[in-house]
């Protein structure tokens, strides 16, 4: 799948492309009572909502993975906080009327050797339908697969039509 210059898309952001990803923020906060409130917090006032959360956690630290409506004026809300941030790019998928949708997700990308790393389920349904971020380890790849299959992807331009 080819983007950029000439491709013939006309994907244009901030970053300098609309990459039709949606990217994850993943921040990392002290395992105690209430750190994810304040990070919640945080957005309140502003245009950006939380589309997707996921949280692991461990005895010391819990890692928290947001995708965001607006994410640039996220992650400077974040970055004003002070929080160590990692950003990462994920595709988002919606979601075929089928029985088992999943299942035909997973084997269109298994028939593509790639793989799922992480996956979450979006809080909003752009196009109203139900949707999934995949992070996965050949990024490329998954998206060409799942288009020539016919799978419509969520970019971030539709989480920010949900206002």
């Amino acid at each position: 799948m080819s983007f950029g210059e000439g491709s013939g898309t006309d994907y244009l952001t901030a970053r300098g492309r609309d990459y039709p990803t949606i990217r994850q923020f993943t921040v990392f906060l002290e395992n105690r009572v209430g750190q994810l409130l304040e990070v919640v917090r945080r957005f309140e006032g502003s245009k950006v909502r939380i589309v997707a959360l996921s949280i692991t956690e461990s005895a010391e630290c819990a890692f928290v993975r947001f995708l965001l409506s607006h994410p640039e004026p996220g992650r400077e809300i974040l970055e004003r906080a002070g929080l160590a941030i990692i950003e990462r790019d994920l595709i988002g998928v919606e979601l075929p009327e089928d029985p088992n949708p999943l299942l035909r997700v997973c084997t269109a990308l298994l028939q593509a050797e790639v793989n799922i790393v992480q996956a979450y389920p979006l809080l909003v349904r752009p196009r109203g339908r139900p949707a999934v971020a995949l992070m996965v380890d050949n990024i490329e790849m998954a998206m060409e697969t799942l288009a020539s299959k016919g799978f419509a992807m969520v970019t971030e331009r539709d989480l920010m039509e949900e206002d």
